[in-house]
Parts: C-alpha cells; sequence; structure tokens
C-alpha cells in the first residue's frame, strides 16, 4: 500500500474496516471506535467545517489531550486541505494565544471546559471565529457573550453524511504531496516557539520508511499517552493507522500504569522519561532482603545473556529461565506482559538504562529524529540493532557530519521552513541540508550516534568541552536521582543541580531517621547533602578529569512541565534552570573560588 499524504492513510485506514480501530477508556471500561464509525465521524465533521467555509490552507488549531476526537479533527481538517495547528493543553493562556495569532487560526478543537476557559480569556486577541468542544458542556458563565461560536463535537457528529460526500473526497484526493499538512510549534527548550512547516508529503514519505523491519500488523494494539501536539507520536499514530494496529488512547499519564494492566499493548512507544520511572520502580521494588540478593543475582544472570537479547533471540540456559520467571516477567508484566516491540524517541535513552533494559530482557529500539524531520531520522530495528546508537539512517534519507560534528540532513521528509520565519529558514537549511543542533557521527556500519545538543555542550574556561546528557543520563540511574542538570559552560569546573525522586529520599529519611519539616528542610539536611555527594562521586569515577562534578547542589523543588523546567515531552529547559536558580548557581562557585577544590 503505497501513500503519498496523510488523507491516503485515511481512506486506507477506513477500508480495513477493523471492529477495533481504536480504544478509549470512559466510565470505568475500555470502550471501542471501529472503523467505520471513525470514518463516519470524520466526515461529518469535514462537512461541517466546508459549511462554515473552511477551505484548503485555512489553519485550524487543536488543544486536546490523546483521545479518538484529536486524530477525527486531524484528519477531517486534512481531507479539506486545512492546516492542523496542534498545541499543548499544558501552555499558558498567553503562550496559547501566541500560537494562534502566529498561525492564524480560524477555528479551534478544544477538549474540555478547562480549555474552553483558557481560550475564553484570550478570545478577544485572536482570529478564533468557531469553537468546538470535545466534551459535553454548557457555554453559560464567562463563555456566554462567546456562545454563538462555540459547538459541541457531539452536536456535529450525531447527524450528518454516513461517508465523504463527493465534493469533500474530490477534494481530499486532490491534496498533494506538496500541500502544508501541519504546523508543529516546537516545545522551545530555548527561546520563543517557532512553527515548524511540514507538509503531506514530508510525514507520508517518513512513515513509508520508519517502520521497515517491524512486523506492525492488525490485531496489534499500541497506546497512545505521548502528546499528540508532539510530532513524534503524532507520527506514531498516523503510523499505526497505516498498519491497522488498534490504538488506545490514554489522556492523562497518570492513567498510564493502570491502562498498560488493562490493555495489555503488543507496542510500546515512550520517551526515555518514561523508561527511566519504570526503572526506578522495578529497583524501589527490589529493595531489602531477600527480594535484593534475588534482584541482583537475575541482573547478572541478565548481562551474561545480554547479547543474545540484544540479538533478538531468547535466552535458553537454566540460569536465565529462572531469572526471567522471577524478576524479568514481573517487570514486563507492569507493561502489560504483551509486549513484543519497545521502541524510545523524543531525548536520548543513555547507554546505561538501554544496558539495564537488555540485561532484563527487553531489547529498546532507539530511534532519533526532529520535528523539522518529520520525525525520523534513523531507528534501531529488529534486523539491524546496535546498542549505544539510534540506528541506521532511513534509506530515503542523507546524512552527513560537518566539520563541527553537527549532524546535517538532507531528504524528503526535511519540513518545509519555519512559518513566518525567513530568516531562520535561511540559518537551518543550507543548499537543501537541515542543520540539526545535535553532535555525532556515524560509524564504519552506517550507525548514527548522537553525543549531545549543540547548543547544550558546556565549554568551561579552560577550553575543555563537555557533553552533559550522558552524565546526566547516568545520575538519573540512581533512584534517588529525579532530574539532574550538568552546570558550568564559562566556569572553571563542572557541577550538577539535582531535583532528587522526594518520594525515594522521604522514605529513605524515615528509614535513616533523618527528621524534616519540609523539602527545603530535607535537601539541606548535611546527611542527605553526604548522601547525593557519594551519588555523584560514584559517577565521576568513569569521568574524564574535565569531565568530573566537583559540586552537587540539591534543589527542594520537583521538576515538571507544569512548572516551566521541563518541556511537555519532559527535556530539561537548561536557560530556565539558570536563570531560576542563578543565585544559588553564583553562590557555589563564588564558594568554591574561596575553598579549594578536593
Amino acid at each position: 500500500m503505497s501513500i503519498a499524504t496523510l488523507n491516503d492513510i485515511y481512506f486506507a485506514a477506513v477500508e480495513r474496516k477493523l471492529d477495533r480501530m481504536m480504544l478509549y477508556h470512559d466510565a470505568g471500561t475500555w470502550r471501542s471506535v471501529s472503523s467505520q464509525e471513525f470514518g463516519r465521524n470524520v466526515a461529518r465533521i469535514a462537512r461541517a467545517l466546508y459549511d462554515w467555509g473552511i477551505r484548503a490552507e485555512d489553519r485550524i488549531a487543536i488543544l486536546s489531550e490523546n483521545r479518538p476526537e484529536w486524530p477525527m479533527a486531524d484528519v477531517a481538517c486534512l481531507l479539506l486541505g486545512a492546516v492542523t495547528v496542534p498545541l499543548y493543553t499544558t501552555l499558558t493562556a498567553e503562550q496559547t494565544a501566541f500560537a494562534l495569532n502566529d498561525s492564524g487560526c480560524r477555528a479551534i478543537f478544544l477538549s474540555s471546559d478547562q480549555q474552553l476557559q483558557k481560550i475564553a480569556s484570550i478570545l478577544p486577541q485572536t482570529k478564533l471565529e468557531k469553537i468546538i468542544v470535545m466534551d459535553t458542556v454548557e457555554f453559560t458563565g464567562d463563555i456566554l457573550p462567546f456562545h454563538d461560536r462555540c459547538i459541541t463535537l457531539n452536536n456535529i457528529t450525531s447527524q450528518g453524511p454516513e461517508v465523504l460526500d463527493g465534493e469533500i473526497e474530490i477534494r481530499a484526493r486532490a491534496v498533494g504531496p506538496d500541500d502544508l499538512a501541519t504546523i508543529v510549534y516546537t516545545s522551545g527548550t530555548t527561546g520563543t516557539s517557532k512553527g515548524a512547516m511540514l507538509s503531506h508529503g514530508n510525514i507520508a514519505s517518513n512513515i513509508r520508511c520508519s517502520l521497515m523491519g517491524f512486523n506492525m500488523r492488525p490485531g496489534m494494539i499500541s497506546i497512545s499517552f505521548l502528546p499528540l501536539c508532539h510530532i513524534t507520536a503524532r507520527h506514531v499514530d498516523f503510523s499505526m493507522l497505516y498498519h491497522g494496529v488498534t490504538l488506545a488512547y490514554v489522556p492523562f499519564l497518570e492513567r498510564l500504569p493502570a491502562s498498560l494492566l488493562e490493555v495489555q499493548p503488543s507496542i510500546f512507544v515512550a520517551v526515555p522519561r518514561v523508561y527511566e520511572k519504570i526503572y526506578a520502580q522495578a529497583e524501589q521494588k527490589a529493595k531489602g532482603l531477600p527480594m535484593r540478593a534475588i534482584f541482583d543475582w537475575a541482573l547478572a544472570v541478565g548481562q551474561h545473556n545480554k547479547a543474545e537479547i540484544l540479538a533478538g533471540k531468547t535466552p535458553t540456559s537454566r540460569s536465565w529461565k529462572l531469572a526471567n520467571k522471577l524478576v524479568f516477567s514481573k517487570i514486563r508484566q507492569g507493561m502489560g506482559g504483551k509486549v513484543e516491540t519497545f521502541i524510545s524517541g523524543g531525548a536520548p535513552l543513555g547507554r546505561e538504562l538501554a544496558d539495564w533494559y537488555a540485561a532484563v530482557g527487553i531489547r529498546i529500539h532507539e530511534g532519533y529524529g526532529l520535528t523539522e524531520t518529520s520525525p525520523v531520522i534513523a531507528v534501531n530495528t529488529p534486523s539491524n540493532h546496535r546498542i549505544g546508537t539510534v540506528g541506521k539512517i532511513l534509506p530515503n534519507l542523507q546524512v552527513r557530519i560537518a566539520q563541527d560534528g553537527e549532524i546535517l540532513v538532507k531528504g524528503p521528509s526535511v519540513f518545509k521552513g519555519y512559518w513566518n520565519r525567513p530568516e531562520e529558514t535561511r540559518a537551518a537549511l543550507v543548499d537543501g541540508w537541515f542543520k540539526t543542533g545535535d553532535i555525532g557521527n556515524i560509524d564504519a556500519d552506517g550507525y548514527l550516534l548522537v553525543t549531545d545538543r549543540k547548543k547544550d555542550l558546556i565549554k568551561t574556561s579552560g577550553g575543555k568541552f563537555i557533553a552533559p546528557q550522558p552524565i546526566e543520563n547516568s545520575l538519573k540511574l540512581n533512584p534517588l536521582v529525579g532530574i539532574a542538570a550538568v552546570l558550568g559552560d564559562k566556569r572553571k569546573f563542572a557541577s550538577v543541580l539535582v531535583s532528587p525522586n522526594f518520594a525515594a529520599l522521604e522514605e529513605w529519611a524515615r528509614e535513616n531517621e533523618v527528621s524534616f519539616n519540609s523539602r527545603a528542610d530535607l535537601v539541606a539536611n548535611p546527611e542527605v547533602q553526604a548522601l547525593y555527594e557519594g551519588i555523584v562521586q560514584g559517577i565521576n569515577q568513569h569521568l574524564a578529569r574535565f569531565e568530573q562534578l566537583k559540586r552537587v547542589m540539591l534543589v527542594p523543588d520537583e521538576f515538571t512541565p507544569d512548572n516551566g523546567v521541563l518541556t511537555p515531552t519532559m527535556k530539561l529547559k537548561r536557560r530556565v534552570i539558570e536563570e531560576r536558580y542563578k543565585r544559588q548557581i553564583d553562590e557555589i562557585y563564588a564558594q568554591a573560588e574561596a575553598t579549594p577544590l578536593k
């Protein structure tokens, strides 16, 4: 089945006539959406949009958690040749207004009363003509003055055509690969968010190649929980629809553990932060004798058999079978027990974390890409897998390494440019080559290795370059560490700021009779300070002298997307960290000047 546009995926998905195209949780049970129901709802939404005057190239926003209505709205817009603008639900009203105004959206689909109130607060600042709400809500109170612009999605989908009418189908099939499909605003680890313009052909060409070698097929289930406004999650969803895989929607991350047990997916695609949390939970459950001794023995057995796991084989030794029965199967059971394919993307996985998963019998296929590349550039597959790399480059892309080590990409999935940002587009695209901003290299066998973000590299005052992410990933393997941020740009030495895993730290404090009245009290305790200094010293033993972390700063804050320190895809906003904790950072370096370093 060949696809040239995202609309081709819609037609193929509807023609499959699946009874369970999608799943969603409602009133304590999982309900299904058939291909027929999906197609009917999309047809009715597309008809309503068309009747409102929505045409090709008009921009329509989607502000919602993951749910079946998200792709229904998305596809309905795309069939008309309109351009979808996905927005994170965690954005402030001001940030939302910026994206709506920058893109010039005429209408918006949103999920709930909470998001409706946000939009109502900025509505006079926008060009929005229509607001479509997925939940059943009353347009009263602050919404009353705008009620004539509002409608619930149920009012649209409860009546209308059963299939696309002729006029809209003609328009849908006339959409070409070069037509703009979406404007994706980068989550922005630094500076103002930019809208990356992706065409139908950009995304479709990437979908054709990204899962080559993976046996995706009808009957399999994939959990959709990563925010669909991120291109990785949206690419995965379109890919699953293309291959006939059932999508189970999880709107909130806190529902993920229960959903995994209930749905028992066969495909698990996650960002590294989710894999880190599963690892931390496994380590936490193994605390205390005799469980710790059994766990450590099983890990040793797993390390001995790791090569077979990484080759895609199941070890046959008696010791591995016993370790699998006692330990490894329990870890897999926490993810539903039926996952065949594990994929990681969105950020670097970390060699040590990938190594731990391989030791417990799980081979994670790490991939790499960016919003601007639709997104996949390279991915490990079942037949071509090398731990510590992000896999081989997709066959329809070219990659070269610039003199300064930056990864450059060229090919059909490279974006058209930044919306309303001609200068930034010219800076990012040189003779068709996209400058990724990542540092890496390609080994002799064609596997791509990514070291770090170019802008994140730390240059000490002594002129030494430090890649912070590998060090941070090593630190996060300790269950007591929540998030770590390596510091030291233009400073004499590197140090680290740590947001503890407070659940684990508070349990440690109780077990060790360390009293505290608050988190600030806890992180200031000398015994806690010594505990984390010991963790850092353990990491320092494996670092070059100039990379070693000479100071440790603990903060009483938990880092989340809600408080602005992490992006919605759980990446660290270094500039925010450095600005928010500037006084404390300056203090530890000033103290170091007055105190000789050890």
